[in-house]
């Protein structure tokens, strides 16, 4: 058996579990959306159901389209969260005067006045992890850049399919 030196011992290292950034993003993506289940509990919301909620609060009405597209996930990953946020009392949605086929998605009274308690999620968030409001927007960018790169700067993964 010879010894593998030089640039071998860094290929052997490139295939070690704690060398793979698909597995540290996937624990850390886990484990984040993991601490924000007690918080979000509180509202009344799941995760998936937070970032929709987040859409809508940026601008609404939205069409399904558009929240998918922000969310980058298929309309038919969204519309089952939409439904239970319906059911759930803060949302509607219509079908568009004319375009039969457009789904319009508001906020109901009680899905705008969420909004107020939602504004204390980022910095529980960011107390819980030990994060500052600069090292929240480093991992962004960061991520924001694989992504870009994953994508060829294309952050629908429907479109890929």
């Amino acid at each position: 058996m010879t010894a593998i030196t030089g640039a071998g011992r860094h290929q052997d290292n490139d295939l070690l579990l704690e060398q793979q950034l698909c597995f540290a993003l996937t624990v850390a993506s886990r484990s984040v959306v993991g601490a924000y289940k007690p918080v979000l509990e509180k509202l009344g919301l799941t995760h998936p159901q937070y970032l929709v909620m987040l859409c809508l609060w940026e601008s609404a009405p939205r069409t399904l389209r558009s929240i998918s597209d922000a969310l980058a996930q298929a309309p038919a990953t969204i519309s089952p969260l939409l439904r239970r946020l319906e059911e759930a009392g803060f949302l509607t949605r219509q079908r568009v005067d004319g375009n039969e086929r457009t789904l319009a998605v508001g906020l109901t009274p009680a899905g705008a006045a969420l909004r107020q308690q939602a504004l204390a999620v980022p910095g529980t968030m960011m107390e819980r992890l030990g994060l500052t409001r600069e090292q929240v927007s480093e991992l962004h960018r960061s991520m924001m850049g694989l992504i870009a790169a994953t994508s060829g700067g294309n952050l629908d993964p429907v479109a890929e399919s």
